[in-house]
């Protein structure tokens, strides 16, 4: 069964510098809703949801598409509506940033900028690093690595900028300044994202080999349809998520709607809590077909993780 577009188990928004004239036929291409565009700047206003259909490993998958208006430079400021617009982002799984072959660049500089600005981290993990504050003592540096970026004087000067004054701090990279100040904040939001280079039929072929080597890059033509089941793909690879079935007892499992999960909360557990809240509280054991055992079925715990395209059936509690 398709899943209501109420209920998505992905979302992924578009963010872009500037409207293409060519933006209608991408957006229409991705089989989404009908977004307004011209060939003047700026003019869509409103958010455009859409469903997305991914055909994956022979199976539909559904995602929600939310195209958003267009960002100005200092839209993390609030200009045009920008943060509205960059809070929105945050909520996302996954950002495509929609940019023009000609002048790629130049927009992808700009929407960095901004999303940069407003807490969002693009295509990076979170820093490898600990702050504990702590009531006295000081603060507290250690590291297992060589730091090229940091020192106690540095770290120090950036806790007291926050008021900070006792502290535990220890790196297990070469961390940067800019990555301590990240973990202090604590309101960064890290996240995939692929640039999206529309109208790569107006450009040459050494142009294009150029924009192929560059990464998080997936070149298309919306207008001709070029590449869009790349993309399709890229998407589905950056989004990193896992398929598990359900198997009913004494039933065949159910393969037209899997429960999706995130690659990083994949346990027994956070399955059992994306079908029902109440039913881990009613858990005995599950029974595994899969990449994730080595037997077939395999009997495991809460803590078990599973892998993509697992089944799964939950014996409970009498």
């Amino acid at each position: 069964m398709p899943r209501n577009m109420s209920q998505p188990w992905c979302q992924i928004s578009n963010v872009h510098f500037q409207i293409p004239e060519f933006r209608w036929e991408y957006i229409k291409s991705m089989q989404v809703s009908k977004s307004w565009t011209s060939y003047w700047i700026h003019l869509n206003l409103q958010y455009v949801p859409g469903l997305l259909d991914v055909l994956c490993s022979g199976q539909a998958m559904f995602k929600h598409l939310l195209d958003l208006p267009g960002i100005i430079e200092g839209a993390k400021d609030g200009k045009g509506r920008g943060r509205q617009v960059i809070s929105t982002a945050r909520t996302c799984n996954c950002i495509l940033i929609v940019l023009d072959a000609i002048k790629p660049i130049t927009h992808k500089r700009l929407i960095e900028k901004e999303l940069e600005g407003f807490g969002i981290r693009l295509n990076k993990e979170p820093p490898n690093l600990t702050f504990r504050r702590k009531d006295k003592g000081g603060i507290n540096f250690t590291s297992t690595v060589a730091n090229t970026h940091l020192d106690l004087e540095t770290v120090k000067a950036i806790c007291s900028e926050y008021r900070i004054h006792n502290a535990d701090i220890s790196l297990r990279y070469d961390a940067t300044a800019d990555d301590l100040i990240d973990v202090i904040e604590g309101s960064r939001v890290y996240m995939p994202c692929i640039y999206v280079v529309n109208k790569i039929d107006q450009i040459t072929l050494e142009e294009l080999e150029i924009l192929d080597k560059l990464p998080h890059y997936c070149p298309i033509s919306a207008h001709l349809e070029w590449n869009l089941d790349g993309l399709l793909e890229k998407i589905w690879e950056y989004l990193d998520l896992t398929r598990v079935y359900t198997k009913p007892k004494g039933m065949n499992p159910d393969y037209e709607d899997p429960v999706i999960l995130s690659s990083k909360r994949r346990t027994v557990e956070d399955f059992c809590s994306k079908i029902h809240k109440d039913m881990v509280k009613q858990f005995k054991y599950a029974l595994v077909w899969g990449s994730s055992v080595k037997h077939k079925p395999q009997r495991v715990g809460k803590e078990h993780e599973l892998e993509d395209e697992d089944v799964v059936q939950i014996i409970k509690k009498v």
